[in-house]
């Protein structure tokens, strides 16, 4: 009886220890597959937008531990933007749209680099990039896509909220936030519908702004992407509108 007793022991055990092992394995498992899952497919900026934005003689473009800094070559900075990459978006196709945000309206642009290209998994709070412009002392937050979705999340430390073909979801509908909502008409992606499917997380007076012939990518310089819509807008008008759009708000924090 002992002999039997001690058997279903020792079968048990064992038991146990092949369940406790099949479970790290699989979490192994997932992990790893999520680490690759993060680095393959990455869209990277295209050369030539890239190029001329580093060639533009007023702007200064420093990768610092924050992230990728736009400031302007005038200085004077006193006002921020702590700008989050869409998902497996590589930063630096944020800067030539950004870049007459600095340039033209001497705003700081932190562009930040997610952990694993991914804003979910970046747990970091504003002060981590806003210390990349230690001399500006209001600050908006934001991001395109995820990487707006993530800015919602960080906005209760910043004086507004900027989203690009986004939206939130966390309710900010009694923050008294200011926020600016820009859209495109032909995004396949953060399509018309959910932007507006969302719009009662944002503050009743959150400006929501659709560029015609924008689409989901027309807000970076990173190439086609699949599932989007086509657009029909140019490079040179939506980096206009957008800069247009960023300094008003930028103007009405003061």
């Amino acid at each position: 009886m002992a002999k039997t007793r001690a058997g279903r022991g020792r079968r048990g055990g064992r038991w146990l220890r092949w369940t406790l092992w099949g479970l790290l394995a699989a979490v192994a498992l997932v992990i790893a597959g999520m680490l690759v899952w993060s680095q393959v497919g990455v869209m990277s900026a295209e050369p030539e937008p890239l190029a001329r934005a580093e060639a533009n003689p007023g702007l200064v473009i420093d990768d610092a531990p924050q992230g990728v800094v736009l400031t302007p070559a005038a200085g004077g900075s006193t006002r921020g933007l702590v700008f989050i990459p869409g998902a497996k978006v590589q930063p630096e196709a944020y800067i030539a749209i950004l870049q007459d945000v600095a340039v033209e309206h001497g705003i700081s642009v932190v562009i930040t680099r997610p952990w694993l290209n991914l804003a979910f998994f970046d747990p970091r709070g504003m002060d981590a990039f806003t210390s990349a412009a230690p001399n500006v002392d209001t600050w908006m937050v934001g991001g395109h896509s995820l990487g707006g979705v993530r800015g919602c999340q960080l906005a209760g430390d910043a004086d507004a909220l900027v989203l690009f073909a986004s939206y939130c979801a966390a309710d900010l509908s009694g923050s008294g936030l200011p926020v600016l909502s820009i859209s495109g008409s032909e995004d396949g992606l953060s399509t018309p519908q959910k932007i507006a499917d969302a719009r009662d997380l944002l503050p009743a007076d959150a400006e929501m702004v659709q560029i015609d012939g924008a689409a989901h990518a027309s807000f970076g310089d990173y190439g086609p992407q699949a599932g989007d819509g086509t657009p029909s807008i140019s490079d040179d008008d939506m980096r206009t509108q957008i800069t247009e759009l960023v300094n008003g708000l930028a103007d009405e924090l003061g």
